[in-house]
């Protein structure tokens, strides 16, 4: 198959699906035959064994961050292709962590044959109750992978943080609401 029908059949922009490929994060093996021919080999990454595959989600909150939501998505498909896992969607969206209106996030979720859904750190999936998320994954025999845990390991604390976040958000607007959180819960500490 050649790149430009690997890359509309995993919903990625055929442009995107090129610059992985000379970039050389491209999640599937594929090889030059000529000056304007890219040939995908997708059974390289296919075994008879699995059912299903791996869904790559990458999310940043605004356009001045688009340039960060390449690099998300290039990180995680140089870890799915590092791992041999076959990449079967990839979505990347510029949306709130805040509220559930992101299509590619839901469209990413209901698809069945995503048995492993794959972000970069919680928060890009979402801001909170993102545990239930990977409850339902789990219900239905599918997964959730965090490469990146993050800094806080104490449940507590993560939660005082998101509600937090949460109404830092409302107030004063979502980019500097996470900054405030943490100043708060600097101010605390120092009283305690």
């Amino acid at each position: 198959m050649n790149l430009t029908e690997w890359a509309e059949a995993n919903g990625v922009h055929r442009q995107t699906a090129y610059r992985w490929f000379r970039e050389g994060v491209l999640p599937v093996p594929a090889e030059r035959v000529g000056p304007r021919t890219i040939l995908v080999n997708i059974e390289a990454n296919s075994s008879p064994s699995v059912t299903g595959g791996v869904g790559l989600y990458a999310r940043v909150s605004s356009h001045d961050q688009k340039d960060d939501l390449a690099r998300q998505t290039a990180r995680l498909s140089e870890w799915a292709a590092k791992a041999g896992h076959r990449v079967v969607r990839i979505e990347s969206e510029i949306a709130s962590g805040m509220n559930g209106s992101r299509t590619k996030a839901r469209r990413l979720l209901a698809d069945p044959d995503v048995t492993t859904v794959v972000v970069e750190r919680k928060d890009r999936l979402g801001r909170m109750n993102v545990e239930l998320v990977e409850a339902a994954l789990a219900a239905t025999g599918r997964r959730l992978v965090v490469l990146d845990e993050g800094e806080v390991d104490d449940d507590l604390v993560q939660d005082i943080v998101d509600v937090l976040t949460s109404f830092y958000a409302r107030l004063y607007g979502q980019r500097s609401a996470k900054n405030r959180a943490r100043k708060a819960l600097e101010a605390a500490a120092a009283n305690v």
